[in-house]
């Protein structure tokens, strides 16, 4: 075993860590699936149980499953979700030429049997990993919800956190998401026969289209800050004037700073139409994750290490949020994407690349090393 390296040790174990891919694949958990994400659970605690017992929190999403591991070098907390956002029998596990296809397999099942193999690997080759705190929440997919407390707690407890969600398409890890959150304005107007009286009532439809394009003026596309006023509902009948109508807007901004902007921006927004009103709910959802040096010290440790395995791996920023955001803007040093390599997270055609699969798992078993001896 000491003449194997990590790289090696992977590659010569690939039909088992495919085994236990399909394994986990084939258990269907889409978000809120109660039975779903009690069978991953189940799995979870047979497969993670070498290393101690996990600890169980049981939410209204599902159970979310600890475990604490290690004894040596930065208290490190590794984040995976278990949920999906495909519905059961959207599509089955299988394997075409170099992909292996399923719901999940991608975003980010396969990402948590990459973990249990380079601790595996890491503990049977004496390797050494650092003081491990395991997180898997059901919920991610659907915002977090009911694992933000956990996922925050958990946080202030460590010194890093490292996220196994996808990387970028390219192949580059993560240091930066934006911070995501929804607005819902309300536009109140007053309803009247729209062939007799018209004149007597006061259309919250045309109230509202006034207020969108004040929102969309909001945009900073140099500064990445996108809204997008994409849901609408308003009216009760063809032949009344528009009573109430509302639009919900995704928001997604790079900084708090801009973000702050916004909800200033927002909140100040006034009726046009004599006689209308205005109301807002909503907010923040995930704040960004915004890089900082300690983030980016973490980021050059994996890039070194995966470097030495053929990988040239770049400092990625991306739109979509993810539990990263929560731990970063605690001021945690938080390295996100370190998941297997593939595409088409969300779609049908979700994959990851099999022959990828030995070097991805041997940068996390690396950098789980070198922290171990840091």
């Amino acid at each position: 075993m000491c003449c194997v390296t990590p790289l090696a040790y992977f590659e010569s174990h690939l039909p088992s860590i495919l085994a236990d891919l399909e394994a986990i694949v084939c258990l269907e958990s889409p978000s809120h699936d109660l039975p779903g994400l009690e069978a991953v659970a189940a799995w979870l605690n047979a497969r993670f149980g070498r290393f101690g017992e996990l600890t169980r929190e049981d939410t209204k999403n599902g159970p979310i499953l600890s475990l604490k591991f290690g004894h040596g070098g930065p208290r490190v907390l590794v984040l995976c979700h278990y949920d999906t956002v495909h519905p059961r029998g959207a599509f089955a596990w299988k394997v075409e030429g170099e992909r292996a296809y399923g719901p999940g397999v991608y975003d980010m099942k396969g990402n948590i049997v990459q973990l249990l193999w380079a601790m595996r690997a890491n503990d049977e080759m004496g390797l050494g990993l650092p003081r491990l705190e395991l997180l898997f929440t059901p919920d991610e997919e659907v915002g977090s919800l009911a694992s933000r407390e956990a996922i925050e707690a958990a946080a202030r407890r460590n010194e890093l956190v490292l996220v196994l969600e996808a990387p970028m398409g390219n192949g580059d890890l993560k240091v930066a998401r934006k911070g995501t959150g929804m607005y819902t304005l309300t536009a109140h107007g007053k309803p009247a026969h729209q062939g007799v009286e018209p004149e007597k009532g006061v259309n919250a439809v045309v109230e509202l289209a006034h207020q969108i394009l004040k929102i969309v003026a909001l945009q900073e596309w140099e500064k990445g800050t996108t809204l997008g006023p994409n849901k609408l509902r308003g009216g009760t009948a063809v032949n009344v004037v528009a009573a109430e109508a509302s639009v919900t807007v995704d928001f997604r901004v790079w900084t708090m700073a801009e973000y702050e902007r916004l909800e200033v921006a927002f909140k100040a927004l006034e009726p046009v139409l004599p006689g209308a009103r205005l109301s807002l709910s909503g907010g923040l959802n995930r704040p960004p994750m915004e890089p900082s040096p300690a983030s980016m010290e973490l980021f050059e440790r994996a890039r070194r290490i995966g470097a030495s395995l053929g990988l040239e791996l770049g400092a990625g920023r991306v739109g979509g949020g993810s539990d990263g955001n929560f731990t970063a803007a605690l001021g945690v040093p938080t390295l996100d994407g370190l998941g297997l390599f593939g595409a088409d997270a969300h779609q049908l055609t979700e994959h990851v690349v099999i022959p990828e699969i030995p070097r991805r798992i041997a940068l996390l078993s690396g950098l789980l090393a070198d922290l171990a001896a840091r």
